[in-house]
């Protein structure tokens, strides 16, 4: 049997295995070992068992639960919810203010989280009810919440970008870099859409009621200076690490430790909230650890069937397709796999692939990884079965439908692919900061 046709095989008996709804780490795992063991025999279970062992002994990966633990602590103290009250205050007299300041609230939550469920959990349950409370058209409410937590995977410290990198090979202190500009530019193409669309139809946004403004300067600053902590921990966190002064693990530590400093100081650190984010935190990371483990195993018994470089040959050499021609094909596949699967499982399905062949193309593998990231958010928001489609119908209200959420986002993954394509068209929009740090 040829290499290619192993390979084909060993894709389509994980597919299957994925329709019995067996969690995708066993099938990852049990595919990667099955097929070693009938390629290579008895010496085949090397590649896997080296696999595990790599993973243990990758020092980088104490970043994942740092990270974790320090957004579950500002989500669970409340210190997030803060943000928002800040933004209310702030900005609430503006048409389309508070959605302005929620698509800001969600860069911060994505800073502190790294995930973009964090973000849709913490903008459905803070932002969500004081939007429709205040007249905000629900159509528009959804969108932003969605478009905004799509920012969860961009913004430094991206938990996926962190296991992008681990399973590519790919440093992650330049992907987190590579994914600001990209990040923020996004960020402000969806504030500026909503700034237009409600000056345009100002009753989707009307501004805050005259009665909610009649607070005292020393009340705004209070708020202010309560919902800047957030911000003091990311720039210390990230600016001793683009500084120099500490590691990425480091830098990971001094955000956990700041966001328990900052819980403690508030008078916030209960039993309760140690005990969900510990609990939180070691769910999640135990999660990210298996799954990591079974991608590396998959990955080796990949690669050493030679099937990158078969595929190379198929896709360039015999069907004359251009690189670009390529890199397109890839991704319409995270497009349409977004529509099913979660963005861990796309990047263990397609990452033994797609890392390796990007490369030989003679692309960033950096580059990539920031495409990677927003195409899966776009294809979290395309009917009919986006991931963060129906997050938001189980978080949402009964009087707002799938339909109404479906419809919803339609402008935001317009202003998303538009986004996709500048960065594609300027690939230095992503590959500067990381150019500039690291020389």
């Amino acid at each position: 049997m040829s290499d290619e046709l192993i390979a084909i095989l060993m894709f389509a008996s994980m597919l299957g295995l994925l329709a019995t709804g067996q969690r995708i780490f066993v099938v990852i795992g049990a595919i990667s070992a099955g097929f070693a063991l009938w390629l290579w025999g008895a010496g085949g279970v090397e590649l896997p068992f080296n696999a595990s062992i790599t993973l243990l002994n990758w020092y980088p990966m104490l970043t994942l639960p740092m990270f974790i633990y320090m957004g579950y602590m500002l989500s669970e103290s409340g210190i997030a919810g803060e943000l928002y009250e800040m933004f209310h205050v702030w900005m609430g007299s503006l048409h389309g203010g508070l959605a302005l300041g929620t698509i800001g609230l969600m860069v911060l939550i994505s800073a502190m989280n790294g995930l973009s469920v964090a973000g849709m959990a913490i903008g459905a349950s803070i932002a969500m009810p004081e939007l429709l409370k205040r007249g905000y058209d629900k159509r528009m409410v959804t969108g932003v919440i969605q478009a905004g937590s799509s920012l969860g995977i961009m913004v430094p410290p991206s938990v996926v970008l962190v296991l992008y990198g681990m399973i590519g090979r790919v440093p992650v202190g330049k992907l987190w870099l590579a994914g600001v500009f990209p990040g923020l530019m996004l960020a402000a193409m969806f504030a500026l859409y909503i700034a237009i669309r409600c000056r345009l139809q100002p009753e989707l946004a009307p501004p805050k009621a005259a009665e909610d403004r009649e607070m005292s300067m020393a009340a705004k600053l209070r708020l202010l200076r309560a919902g800047l902590l957030p911000l003091v921990i990311i720039f210390a966190m990230t600016g001793l690490f683009l500084m120099g002064v500490t590691s990425l693990v480091e830098s990971s530590a001094v955000g956990a430790g700041m966001a328990t400093l900052a819980t403690f100081i508030k008078g916030r650190l209960s039993r309760e909230v140690i005990h969900k984010t510990a609990l939180n935190t070691l769910r999640v990371s135990c999660m990210f650890m298996w799954v990591i483990m079974a991608a590396l195993g998959f990955s080796s018994v990949f690669d050493g069937l030679g099937a990158g470089n078969a595929l190379q040959g198929l896709f360039i050499e015999r069907w004359d397709l251009s690189p670009w021609t390529v890199l397109i094909m890839m991704q319409l596949s995270f497009l349409i796999m977004g529509m099913f699967l979660d963005d861990t499982a796309m990047l263990i399905l397609v990452a033994p692939l797609y890392i390796p062949l990007v490369a030989k193309l003679g692309f960033d593998p950096v580059w990539f990884g920031v495409l990677y990231t927003i195409t899966v958010q776009i294809a979290y928001m395309t009917p009919p079965f986006g991931y963060n489609l129906f997050l938001m119908r189980a978080m949402a209200p009964p009087e707002i439908t799938l339909g109404d959420i479906y419809r919803s986002i339609v402008p935001f993954v317009l202003v998303m692919l538009l986004g996709l394509v500048l960065i594609m068209i300027f690939p230095q929009i992503a590959l500067w900061l990381p150019n500039q740090h690291y020389g």
